[in-house]
Parts: C-alpha cells; structure tokens; sequence
C-alpha cells in the first residue's frame, strides 16, 4: 500500500495560546481549529529554543541545539547533519519546501527536492549581532528616510511603531507562498508519480505586528484583553531577564494605544495565515483525498506579546517557548488532546514514520504517532537559548506540572504551571519544594551539561565575531531585523 501524502504546514512566532482549538475565546482560526478536530492536538509542545534559526535546525534534523551548534541566528543549518528531507528523498519521494527555512542558503543540498520562493538568513551568513551576549550591545533605534517604503523605522521601536492594519512585505510574502503552494498541489505531473511531501512556511505571524485590514478588523482595539501579567508589579525580577528587557528593549516605546493595536495586529496575523492554511488544503481536497493525506501544523517558537513586558521570543516562559502542534490523517486519532511533553526534535521522527521509514535513526526524539496513540508517556520537554540579549545560557525543562529554569551561573526559576500558568510565583529554593527543584535539576542534567554548553556556545560565538573581523566591525554591520520593513522578496 502507497504511503498517505504529506503536508507540513509551519509558521513563526506562533504562541499555542493564541488559538481557538487551545482554549482562546478571542483568537478567529476556523481551519486550524477543524484541522484539530480531525486529529489530535498536542497540549504540551515546545521549541527547542526560542529563536528562528536553532529551531528550525532542529526541525529539520531532529537534535537539540547544543547537539549541532546552532546557538542563535548567525549559526544556520546548511544541510549537515542530513535531516528528515534527506532521508525522504532517499527513499524515493519528492519532498518540497515553500517559503521560509531560514537555512544558511539555496547552495547548500538542504535536503528537498526543491526550494521555491526560499528565504534564507542574510547573505548567507545571518545575525553576527546577536552574538554580543557579553557586550550587552543594544540595538539602536532610529528612522531612516528615503526607501522604497517610505520611513524605515529601525531597532526595537519597530515592534510598537509598525504596528496596526496594513500590508508588509511579510503579508505579501505570505501570500505568493500561498498561490505557490496551491499551483503546485495543481501541478500533480511535477512530481513523477512519486509519493510527495510538501513543506510550506509561512512568517506570520512574525512581527511586524500588521495585518491586512480584513483580518486586523476582526479585533476590537477597545475590547481586545491586555496581557494578564503587563503590569510593572507582575514583570520579573530575575538579573537575566531584566538584561535581557534592557537589552532589547522593546517596551519602551509603547503605549496603551500601541498596546492594543500590537495585540490586534497579532490576532490579525494568526487569522491571516489560518485563511491561507485554508486556501492550501482547500486545493489539497480539490486535487485529491485530503482524509487520505497527513497533515501537520507547527510553528517555530512562540512569542511573549507583551506578557510580563517582553515581546518579541527568547524568554524561556510558555508564550515564548510553547507552540502549537496539530497532526492529522488516517494514522493518527481524531478529536484527541494529548497532555504527554513534545517538542522540535518529534518532528523528524513523525516525518520519518509517515514516510514508511525507520523513526529513530539514533534520534532522540520520538514519533507523533506513536505519542498520539501511547498518550499517557512520562517525557521532559527541553528548551535552551544562547543568542541576542542572553548574558549567560538559558536551559528549561517542562515535566508534568513542572517547569524549571537554569540560568546559568544565576539562580534557577520553578513554577508548578497547574496553580500557577503564567509563572507568576517563583518556587526555587523554597524548602517545601525543595524535592521538586531537586527533581527536575536532575532531569535537566540527563538531557544538558549547562555549564559546558553555555562555555562552548560563547567560545564559538567569540570565534565567529573574530573571524568576521570582530566586534567593532560586527555592530557596524548592524542587525539584520532592522530592516524587516525595507527587504525585498526572496531574500537570502
């Protein structure tokens, strides 16, 4: 029997609480919402790291961050070690990947049998910037006049500044990845009568935060509810946090009517790219069986929308961290909600089983179908940062009821997240959950040596700004988000 078809579907900068199949009132995502209706939603997923380029490494090759050196967004995947989209153009299928990867570039061999409309990091080379952990650099903010898109609003004000209804670059990006994917599940002699694996991702809902005018008005910016935890009084007091908010100081720049139109144009952008995951499958039943096929949703990392007064990712708290992770078709129940701890590096091997082929290949993650079916498995979910704005590494840990923190060099954070979910009451070194911090310390230490990765990430980071001509010449270079308004398509 042909193995079913697959379709991945991944976006960026997704938090799994903002959407209406996991628990949100507000958020409008009738497609994602049917989609885990038919399949099984998985209460409990995690990036590898809150950042664009580690985590889409470890999509892609199901290891940890620390495991392949991918540290921050100047460390991209550039085909080694092979990955998922190797092993399945091995065996024979046609494995396609549409729009963003955010590898190190087209030239590398990625692993698909084709790249269109791809975006890779720029000029092959990604963010030197971020790698200034210990210099504290922080991004300038000015505007810039005179581009083909009028002012361009650079460094950390862009998150306020910028957002609202309209169009960017990122929304007409979003859109030529759509049409693209919808002429290629059209095209069926493209691909030889070859079982086919069709990899599309989006950058919505990345800020910036602005979403085309029909999507952005299906929000209230009188009504929309602010973060629960924005207030001076919620917001943390942990030293890596707080260098971390001055560093990247995003906040600064808002104002309660920034406030709201940020949070709108968020909403906005989910909504978006729910409506182009509907074109998508709506040419996949169109062409074919679409209950015959597997389909997956993902997202990167998540995204802090302000909560405890950080925006952007990179905070190892649930709405940077957590994401969101449907899959469907004929091998995987329908309906159910799975509370077992997943993350990136299931990806690979659920690929990998969909395609008929061994799921571990000396992975240390594990099939979604298998978890999907077994759901009552005790795991650890594992998340690490050592990019921008970090001064020293950043470790999590989500087990049960428990997420721990090791900030390395610093003092740990735990929070039980079934009493308290938005991590409000710091639990580490009180005496009465002295067991539990002991506990998960432990099982931290079965995935993670925090001391030793955190000291070769800096070494190779150290490395990598000397050999780009060192540190003067890497804060002349600039980051390349500053100018998310003023890109052209297709960028690598």
């Amino acid at each position: 029997m042909a193995q079913p078809n697959i379709i991945v579907i991944c976006s960026d900068e997704h938090t799994r609480s903002a959407l209406g199949c996991y628990g949100s009132e507000i958020i409008k995502s009738p497609n994602l919402d049917a989609l885990a209706r038919r399949g099984t939603r998985f209460e409990r997923a995690y990036s590898t790291s809150p950042l664009c380029v580690p985590s889409r490494a470890s999509l892609a090759t199901g290891k940890l961050v620390h495991e392949i050196g991918s540290w921050d967004n100047g460390h991209p995947y550039h085909g080694v070690p092979p990955g998922w989209a190797h092993a399945l153009r091995s065996a024979g299928w046609h494995v396609t990947s549409i729009g963003k990867n955010h590898y190190r570039s087209i030239n590398d061999d990625n692993g698909f049998t084709e790249e269109l409309l791809p975006m890779h990091v720029r000029d092959g080379i990604g963010d030197l910037f971020g790698m200034l952990r210990k210099e504290g650099a922080q991004y300038p903010t000015e505007r810039v006049a005179g581009s083909n898109v009028g002012t361009v609003i650079r460094g950390p004000a862009v998150m306020a500044e910028a957002a609202g209804a309209g169009e960017s670059n990122h929304t007409e990006y979003d859109r030529l990845i759509t049409d693209e994917a919808c002429k290629w599940l059209h095209s069926p002699e493209r691909r030889s009568g070859k079982p086919w694996a069709l990899y599309v991702s989006f950058v919505s809902p990345h800020f910036p935060l602005m979403a085309p005018e029909e999507f952005y008005r299906l929000y209230d910016e009188e009504k929309v509810p602010l973060p629960v935890d924005y207030d001076a009084a919620a917001r943390s007091v942990h030293p890596v946090v707080q260098a971390m908010m001055k560093m990247w100081n995003y906040d600064d720049f808002f104002d309660p009517a920034k406030l709201r139109r940020a949070i709108c144009g968020y909403y906005g952008l989910i909504s978006f790219l729910d409506h182009n995951m509907g074109r998508i499958l709506d040419a996949a039943k169109a062409t074919g069986n679409l209950d015959d096929m597997h389909v997956i949703y993902l997202s990167d990392h998540g995204e802090m929308l302000g909560r405890k007064g950080i925006w952007s990712t990179s905070a190892m708290f649930e709405p940077s961290i957590g994401v969101p992770y449907i899959v469907a078709g004929p091998l995987v129940p329908a309906g159910r909600v799975v509370n077992t701890e997943v993350s990136h590096i299931d990806f690979a091997p659920t690929m990998l089983h969909l395609a008929g082929l061994p799921a571990n290949r000396g992975l240390s993650g594990c099939s979604l179908i298998y978890i999907a079916s077994n759901p009552d498995a005790e795991r650890t979910a594992f998340s690490e940062y050592h990019a921008g704005a970090s001064i020293t590494g950043c470790f999590a840990i989500r087990r049960g009821r428990w997420k721990y923190t090791e900030y390395v060099g610093f003092s740990p954070e735990l929070y039980d997240l079934e009493t308290d979910p938005n991590e409000s009451t710091n639990l580490a070194g009180k005496a009465s959950f002295a067991d539990a911090e002991k506990a998960c310390r432990g099982w931290l230490r079965e995935i993670v040596d925090p001391e030793a990765v955190t000291e070769a990430a800096f070494a190779d980071q150290a490395e990598t700004i000397r050999r780009f001509g060192g540190v003067e010449k890497v804060i002349a270079r600039g980051h390349p988000g500053e100018h998310a308004l003023d890109r052209k398509l297709g960028f690598e």
